[in-house]
């Protein structure tokens, strides 16, 4: 399907979801999919590391987290709009394990509104599932995501490639997960000075 028809369709999913908030029902702001008060419950991480966005104790300025002053990341910044908990969770999991449309079109639309303010990217790059992956879960839900809000951003998108199967992060701490991706990934392009990395979760840097 291509990248125009994609965006035709999450238009046509988007003046659909109105009406109804899609967490609890009750009436919703226009042109969104959700009412003010479930917005505003929503676990949006705004107390955070402003390099790695790691959580912070909402009494706490956000300032550069300890793992960052000990050893700085390989990136400039990460910007994780809401936590991945309670509501944001649940619909996680409809979008990655069930390929729930409506579900990715409502995480897509928080996720442009969580990023609402900042400077574009000069390109985006999804982190792409292994094609044996992809076949058992149907999709690849990186790239739907990146494809759509590299349309919505009108910045062009880069491919990349996942050249082993490896194993799940889940369990695994900050230096096996950076030794489990390693040599994991081939570029298709050359990229940009400023590029973003997209993921549908982001846990430890």
């Amino acid at each position: 399907m291509s990248t125009l028809l994609n965006t035709k369709v999450d238009e046509w999913l988007r003046r659909a979801l109105p009406g109804r908030c899609a967490f609890c029902l009750a009436p919703c702001e226009e042109r969104r999919a959700w009412c003010t008060a479930c917005h505003a419950a929503l676990r949006w991480n705004r107390s955070a590391c402003p390099v790695c966005a790691e959580p912070l104790p909402a009494t706490v300025a956000p300032r550069p987290c300890g793992h960052c002053l000990r050893r700085s990341p390989c990136f400039q910044c990460a910007r994780v709009p809401l936590r991945y908990e309670g509501e944001v969770a649940e619909l996680m999991q409809r979008f990655k394990f069930h390929a729930s449309p409506r579900a990715g079109t409502l995480l897509l639309a928080l996720l442009e509104e969580g990023l609402a303010g900042s400077e574009p990217p000069q390109a985006l790059i999804a982190v792409p599932l292994h094609p044996h992956r992809a076949r058992e879960r149907g999709f690849d839900q990186g790239c739907w995501l990146a494809e759509r809000l590299a349309a919505r951003l009108h910045v062009p998108l880069v491919g990349a490639r996942r050249l082993a199967d490896t194993r799940s992060q889940r369990g695994l701490d900050r230096g096996k997960r950076r030794g489990n991706l390693r040599g994991a990934f081939r570029l298709e392009a050359r990229l940009p000075p400023r590029v973003a990395l997209l993921d549908d979760v982001m846990s430890t840097t």
